[in-house]
């Protein structure tokens, strides 16, 4: 089956793990979701017809998951929380120590990602007050059957995922797109599993769910 047309984003949300594939050759399906995979192949000279065969093997494979764009809003909601907003919360403060311990120790190496824990405070910091706003104001309207009057926070909604995004350009800058070098200490190469982990789960909070609980919304 040809993908080459249909935009990252797009394939994000209909094939599990797409993402995790994206990721693999640095497809960048937040900020830059709206493109094509042609276009994105193309920029970063990647083989199409070789990506297109490997989101044809994961469209086949049989998942569990449930599936997300035809779930009702109410099994949608808790499990954003549940998935995404509760697992950020876990992941970040553990990022930020290591990073503070990393750029405490290894300060003097010319590979020492210096900035990184500011960086993470800050997406914590921005990412938290979003999820407050998520769980206060747009889930109770949406359950409240007021979907057709959220598009204000909905707008808001989506312009922080974009922000977030951009965050994580920021993280990759300062990490040599999170790849450790090769005498890093056990915390650095934890820290940058957890960053991978992190970004992952933040793409598909992004991606997945989300995008069709909008359109969701809207419809009611």
């Amino acid at each position: 089956m040809h993908y080459r047309d249909r935009t990252l984003g797009e394939l994000a949300i209909a094939i599990p793990r797409a993402t995790v594939l994206f990721r693999e050759f640095n497809l960048d399906f937040c900020c830059g979701g709206k493109q094509t995979l042609l276009r994105a192949a193309n920029k970063l000279e990647l083989d199409i017809e070789a990506l297109e065969a490997r989101l044809s093997a994961l469209a086949e494979q049989p998942s569990t998951e449930t599936h997300w764009p035809s779930a009702p809003l109410g099994d949608i909601i808790p499990h954003i929380i549940q998935r995404y907003h509760d697992r950020h919360r876990e992941q970040l403060p553990e990022l930020i120590l290591m990073a503070e311990k990393v750029e405490r120790v290894h300060h003097e190496k010319l590979a020492c990602p210096r900035g990184l824990a500011a960086q993470l405070a800050l997406i914590l910091d921005d990412l938290s007050q979003h999820m407050m706003k998520e769980e206060r104001i747009l889930f109770p309207m949406i359950l409240a059957g007021m979907g057709a009057q959220a598009s204000g926070p909905i707008s808001v909604m989506e312009h922080e995922h974009d922000d977030a995004g951009q965050q994580l350009e920021v993280v990759k800058n300062l990490t040599n797109n999170v790849t450790p070098p090769e005498n890093a200490c056990n915390t650095w190469r934890a820290l940058y599993a957890g960053i991978n982990v992190f970004i992952s789960d933040l793409m598909e909070h992004i991606h997945r769910p989300c995008t069709r609980f909008c359109v969701n919304a809207f419809s009611q």
